[in-house]
C-alpha cells in the first residue's frame, strides 16, 4: 500500500518545478551538500520544463531507481563540455550520476549504454544526463575488493572485465598530467583484514619479495618514537612536530581543541597568524580526523574517522595501483581502513635505489675517466632510468620513501584547483622512524654521494 502511495505521489512534468525538485531530492545519494544538490536539480528541471517527455523520463528513471527503460534526458552541450553549478564546474553526466547513483564516482568511470543516443562521448550538440543511461566501469587503479556497487542498480550494471580498460587510467588527462586521484571507498568488510597481533615480521606477501626478504635486518633497536607528525597550513608548519611513542601504536590526529599528548594530536588548538578564512573553514571540517596505526615492525594503516575524505600521498598505494611512485593522490573515504605503508617494500626499494645510484655514479666516473662501459654494465642492474638520472638519486629521494603526506578535506592534482599538497589548507607530514633507521643502515653499507651541482 505504501508503495502505491509513493507512485501516485510522484509528480509529472505538469507539476510545479518546486514539487518535482523536492521529489527528486529524496533520491539523492548524499555525496554532495544539500545546497549543491538542490541547485543542480533545480537547474536541470528548469532546462527540461519545455521538453515534457524528457522531464517525465527523468522523473520515472530517478523515482523507480531505473527499474523501467527510460529515454534520453538532454541538455545543451557547453563549449568546454562542462557545466557550472554553485560555483563548481564538472561534466554534466558525471554530476548527475554522482548525485543519484554513485557518490564516489570518478569522472573516468562512466560508459554509456548502447541505446543512449546523446551520450556525452558521442559529442552531439545535446548531452544525455540520464544517470541510468550510463554504467560504472572501474579503472584498474582501484581496489575492487572494497567496492560495493549500489544494491538498487539494475542487473545490467556490472564491473566490466578489466582487460578492456587496461591502462586507460594511465593516459594523461587534458592537463597533460598522468597524476590522478585514486578512490578508496570503505570496504564492505568492517573487520580489519588481519588480526592486530601481527607477528613482528610478516611472511613475504608475494613471490618477488621472498628473494630479498632474507636481507631484511631483524629488529635490533626499536625507535623510542615510531613516527613524528608535522602539521602544515599551505606551505607553513604550524605548531611543534608531534612525536608518537612506540608504546602508542595507534595515534589519532583530529581537529579538536583538547591538549595533545601520548596517542592524540589535536590540531584545533594550534594558532597561526597567517591563517586565512579559507583555512579556518577547512579546519572546521577536520572533525574526528584520522587514526594512524603502526602494525608489526613498521607497516602503517589509516582509518578515516572524519565526515570528509582525506587525501594521501603514499608510494605503497601508488605501487599497489600500478602507478609510478608519486604519480597519484589517494582519496580515502570516511570510515575506510587501508594500508598506506609497507616496511618491507620500502626497505627493498631503498636498497634498489641506493644500488642503482651507486652503480650509476661508478659508471659515470668511469665514463668521465674515458673507460666507457657497455650499456649492460650498470652494476648488473638494467637501468630503468638514464645514467645521469640514476646517478642523481640523492639521500633526499630515499628519505621520501619513509614519509607519508595527508591532506584533510581538500584534494590536489589535476582533478582539483590545487596543484600540490602545499596549496591545501591543512595537511600533515608523517616521518616513519623505523623506516628512517633502516635507511641509515642501507646508507652505511652503500654510501651514495649527494648529486653534485653541475658547474
Amino acid at each position: 500500500k505504501d508503495n502505491l502511495m509513493s507512485i501516485t505521489n510522484t509528480p509529472t512534468s505538469n507539476d510545479a518545478c518546486l514539487s518535482i525538485v523536492h521529489s527528486l531530492m529524496c533520491h539523492r545519494q548524499g555525496g554532495e551538500s544539500e545546497t549543491f544538490a538542490k541547485r543542480a536539480i533545480e537547474s536541470l528541471v528548469k532546462k527540461l520544463k519545455e521538453k515534457k517527455d524528457e522531464l517525465d523520463s527523468l522523473i520515472t528513471a530517478i523515482t523507480t531507481n531505473g527499474a523501467h527503460p527510460s529515454k534520453c534526458v538532454t541538455i545543451q552541450r557547453t563549449l568546454d563540455g562542462r557545466l557550472q553549478v554553485a560555483g563548481r564546474k564538472g561534466f554534466p553526466h558525471v554530476i548527475y550520476a554522482r548525485l543519484w547513483r554513485w557518490p564516489d564516482l570518478h569522472k573516468n568511470e562512466l560508459k554509456h549504454v548502447k541505446y543512449c543516443q546523446f551520450a556525452f562521448d558521442l559529442k552531439c550538440d545535446s548531452v544525455c544526463v540520464n544517470p541510468y543511461h550510463y554504467e560504472r566501469v572501474v579503472s584498474p587503479g582501484i581496489d575492487l575488493s572494497g567496492l560495493t556497487l549500489t544494491s538498487s542498480a539494475p542487473s545490467g550494471l556490472m564491473v566490466k572485465d578489466e582487460t578492456e580498460y587496461e591502462g586507460q587510467s594511465l593516459l594523461p588527462n587534458m592537463d597533460g598530467h598522468s597524476i590522478q586521484t585514486i578512490q578508496h571507498p570503505p570496504s564492505s568488510r568492517t573487520a580489519p583484514p588481519e588480526p592486530f597481533s601481527t607477528p613482528s615480521l610478516l611472511p613475504p606477501s608475494d613471490a618477488s619479495s621472498s628473494a630479498s626478504s632474507s636481507t631484511f635486518p631483524s629488529i635490533a633497536v626499536a625507535p623510542d618514537y615510531w613516527c613524528s607528525i608535522a602539521y602544515f597550513e599551505m606551505d607553513v608548519q604550524v605548531g611543534e612536530t608531534f612525536k608518537v611513542p612506540s608504546s602508542c601504536p595507534i595515534v589519532t590526529v583530529d581537529g579538536y581543541v583538547d591538549p595533545s599528548g601520548g596517542d592524540r594530536f589535536c590540531l584545533g588548538q594550534l594558532s597561526n597568524v597567517h591563517r586565512t578564512e579559507a583555512i579556518e573553514r577547512a579546519r572546521l571540517h577536520i572533525g574526528k580526523g584520522v587514526q594512524l596505526e603502526c602494525k608489526g615492525e613498521g607497516d602503517v594503516w589509516v582509518r578515516c574517522l572524519s565526515d570528509h575524505a582525506v587525501f594521501v600521498q603514499s608510494y605503497y598505494l601508488d605501487r599497489e595501483a600500478g602507478r609510478a611512485p608519486g604519480d597519484a593522490v589517494h582519496k580515502i573515504y570516511p570510515s575506510a581502513y587501508i594500508k598506506v605503508f609497507d616496511l618491507r617494500q620500502c626497505h627493498r626499494q631503498m636498497q634498489q635505489q641506493a644500488a642503482t645510484a651507486q652503480a650509476a655514479a661508478a659508471a659515470q666516473a668511469a665514463a668521465v675517466a674515458g673507460n666507457i662501459p657497455g650499456p649492460g654494465s650498470v652494476g648488473g642492474i638494467a637501468p630503468a632510468i638514464s645514467l645521469s638520472a640514476a646517478a642523481g638519486i640523492g639521500v633526499d629521494d630515499l628519505r621520501r620513501l619513509c614519509i607519508l603526506r595527508m591532506s584533510f578535506v581538500k584534494g590536489w592534482g589535476p582533478d582539483y584547483p590545487r596543484q600540490s599538497i602545499k596549496e591545501t589548507p591543512c595537511w600533515i607530514e608523517i616521518h616513519l622512524h623505523r623506516a628512517l633507521q633502516l635507511l641509515d643502515e642501507v646508507l652505511h653499507t652503500m654510501p651514495i654521494a649527494d648529486p653534485q651541482p653541475l658547474d
